[in-house]
């Protein structure tokens, strides 16, 4: 990566927000402490049984950022597959879609090619986003992004972390 690049980049995030969204204090407060990990498979699988492959937390705010870009929305083809847009192009769209500018990812798939992911959805507001995943297997060969919870919060206490 390019100096010039590595530097806008580092400027999409902070200590505490990623592309101008505030990162949940309690995601904040697991991380510095060291427990936000990638809870046992069995435990995700009983716990959010839509989500069929492993996927691993994100292990630093950085990480986050750079997981977070949404580029997959910037070509109409692979955002019709992903069901990825920006409502910055005054669109707005509501589940199973993934607004891009309004979410982050938390957690991503563990084995190349299964392009899972686990995403903080600020459409319900910046205190306590809802939390996404990503659903591959409704049939028509596309991704949809379905909740998993209401709040952060609600997806800390569920996987006990």
């Amino acid at each position: 990566m390019k100096t010039r690049d590595r530097e806008a980049w580092r400027k999409r995030f902070d200590a505490k927000t990623v592309n101008c969204l505030p990162l949940p204090t309690l995601l904040l407060e697991l991380l510095d402490s060291g427990r936000w990990k990638t809870p046992d498979d069995q435990l995700m699988r009983a716990k959010i049984p839509s989500l069929k492959e492993p996927v691993d937390f994100l292990r630093s705010v950085e990480h986050i950022a750079f997981e977070s870009q949404g580029f997959l929305a910037d070509d109409e083809r692979t955002a019709s597959l992903f069901h990825e847009y920006r409502s910055s192009t005054g669109v707005e769209k509501s589940l199973p879609w993934r607004d891009v500018e309004k979410s982050l990812l938390i957690a991503v798939n563990r084995e190349i090619g299964a392009d899972l992911g686990i995403a903080l959805d600020y459409r319900s507001g910046t205190g306590d986003p809802s939390v996404l995943i990503s659903d591959w297997w409704t049939g028509d060969h596309t991704c949809h992004w379905r909740e998993v919870t209401k709040t952060f919060a609600e997806f800390v206490s569920l996987l006990r972390l």
